[in-house]
């Protein structure tokens, strides 16, 4: 039987090579079945011989299909291809703990050691609901999220949600900056402000004169070090018993320092710019796609290879979320320190894994996610209100393209680059700025769970019964956390 259907398969593809058919570059992954993201990547490695049209289209031919579906047909080979085409998407996705995730995970994790460690299993399914909420609107719309907005909602209504993006991301970005200059100040006694401002200049001059997907190639690599708290947690030597028990069963405080903890992590684990961002960065992605077959067929297979890389991105960084807590928790809270006051402190919970170079794994870890970060913060808001100005956007058009967009981040840098001079602790600012995010990611969040199960806008494709179960438990969550803070402040 299983002869007969290879012979079968041999005889259907030798004749479709007969013919001598091309395939454009997401037809030839589809032949394959791979993503698009490997099938570029087999053409940039000459595994796959393509003709580059003059229009910029890649074409393959049908004999080339045969070759690569031989070649993959060995699961091994397969997942060997596989994990070396996402290798740089995998990274990216532990990027996603930027410094505003690492000094709030490390300072909840010196305040309340394994008592707040629930959250990491709690929000993945919430963190992957909203993610592939915020994804799937732009796939089906073809269009950013402020864009979707602004076409089937009030003006009013569209504006300040956009507000409330930019000045969560100023907050971010802010605080963001300030940490990347403590770290630099930490390795070399730089002055904080000058570092601050150098961060700011360098990162306005490199999102101007480079597409991002050249500077962030580079940068990438820098963010490894954010995978060493991994390490870190098992050399820490941690009762796993007490861990599991904790990992799994909530053991909630009623008290305002703990709820504010909670509403911290949400918003730096479930934060706004990361809506705004996957669904621009799917629109992008159909951008690529230059002869796409209309129907359901298409958008179920984008769906399911969205639903790939996003699963793998935020399984990747929550992973390190764990890790981040299991360390600040052994290193500090164990050892009766519960606050974090500086960069150099917060360096030290990699101390079990690298002990005196914990200084130099800590800072590469906070400048490389910075580096990356923060043209994405400013880049999220200044795709909203691009959108909703009509204006070109894009990080990798040109500054004479997209004049208003870049004008947009510089504004954006500079105003939190300003916040670092009013005297706050950098480490404290990431940890108060995540809760900033709480807040302002409710009422985001409660607009991305209607639209995405609104039939006018999205057809048939509306969210599938997981998503809604675990986005609105997202907005009950921060509903209840944010009430009972409010109730025990008074």
């Amino acid at each position: 039987m299983k002869n007969t259907y290879s012979n079968n398969l041999t005889l259907e593809l030798s004749s479709r090579v007969k013919k001598g058919k091309l395939h454009t570059l997401s037809e030839f992954r589809r032949e394959v079945g791979i993503p698009l993201i490997l099938a570029k990547k087999m053409v940039i490695w000459g595994e796959v011989k393509a003709t580059k049209l003059v229009d910029g289209t890649i074409q393959v031919t049908e004999e080339e299909v045969v070759k690569i579906k031989n070649l993959l047909a060995n699961r091994w080979t397969r997942a060997r291809y596989f994990l070396r085409a996402l290798g740089p998407g995998l990274i990216t996705g532990a990027s996603d703990d930027d410094p505003s995730g690492i000094g709030t995970y490390s300072s909840v994790g010196a305040m309340f050691g394994y008592a707040i460690l629930w959250t990491a299993a709690w929000l993945l399914p919430m963190m992957l609901a909203v993610q592939e909420a915020s994804a799937r609107i732009g796939i089906v719309t073809n269009r950013g999220l402020a864009g979707v907005l602004q076409k089937h909602y009030r003006k009013k209504i569209v504006a300040g949600i956009v507000l409330l993006l930019i000045i969560a991301n100023v907050a971010n970005i802010g605080a963001n900056l300030g940490a990347m200059a403590a770290s630099l100040k930490m390795l070399t006694g730089v002055n904080l402000y000058l570092a601050a401002i150098i961060f700011a200049l360098a990162i306005i001059s490199m999102e101007i004169f480079f597409q991002y997907h050249i500077y962030a190639r580079v940068l990438k690599w820098l963010t490894i070090s954010v995978l060493a708290y991994i390490f870190a947690g098992f050399m820490a030597h941690p009762d796993w018993r007490e861990v599991f028990r904790y990992a799994f069963i909530p053991n909630i405080e009623l008290n305002r320092n703990y709820m504010f903890a909670l509403i911290a992590i949400f918003g730096t684990t479930i934060t706004p710019y990361l809506f705004f961002w996957q669904a621009s960065e799917e629109v992008e992605e159909n951008k690529l796609i230059k002869s796409k077959p209309a129907g359901k067929s298409f958008l179920h297979l984008r769906i399911r290879h969205m639903r790939t890389d996003v699963g793998t991105g935020m399984i990747l960084a929550n992973a390190v979320f764990f890790f981040i807590i299991i360390a600040t928790a052994q290193v500090f809270f164990k050892n009766g320190i519960t606050e974090i006051g500086s960069a150099e402190q917060a360096a030290l919970a990699l101390r079990p894994l690298s002990g005196e170079a914990a200084y130099l794994l800590f800072a590469l870890g906070i400048i490389g996610t910075g580096l990356l970060a923060v043209p994405i913060l400013a880049g999220s808001g200044a795709y909203a209100l691009c959108e909703v100005m009509k204006w070109h956007e894009g990080l990798e058009l040109r500054f004479s393209r997209a004049r208003g967009f870049y004008l947009i981040i510089i504004f954006s840098i500079l105003v939190g680059l300003g916040l670092n001079f009013i005297g706050v602790n950098p480490i404290k600012a990431l940890y108060y700025s995540a809760y900033l995010n709480g807040i302002i990611a409710l009422p985001l969040l409660a607009t991305i769970m209607v639209v995405g199960n609104d039939k006018r806008i999205m057809g048939v494709e509306t969210h599938p019964g997981w998503v809604k179960i675990f986005g609105w438990a997202s907005v009950a969550f921060m509903v209840a956390a944010i009430f009972i803070s409010i109730i025990l402040i008074f």
